[in-house]
């Protein structure tokens, strides 16, 4: 039996949208759920960081730096948070 993990909420996904693209340092229209940071937007492996960072104090949740392979992209960023508001 698989255990469902809840999506997050509009504002929740809003939220993960400004912290991405205020790090990378793009408008809000220049981000798709599946345009990829760093092939698409030239998003360095430090943004990477910042953005796990960021995350972590405004959900207070923890992520390890394993995710970061997960997070190219905004669902996966969306995946990533909501697996670990969830535990």
């Amino acid at each position: 039996m698989t255990t469902q993990i809840p999506a997050l909420g509009e504002t929740e996904q809003s939220q993960i949208k400004d912290i991405v693209c205020d790090i990378l340092e793009l408008e809000l229209d220049e981000v798709t759920d599946t345009s990829l940071f760093k092939e698409e937007h030239d998003a360095d492996s430090l943004r990477t960081i910042e953005i796990l960072a960021s995350l972590e104090r405004t959900f207070g949740i923890t992520l390890k730096q394993s995710e970061l392979s997960r997070m190219v992209n905004l669902a996966g960023v969306y995946a990533v948070v909501a697996e670990a508001k969830a535990q």
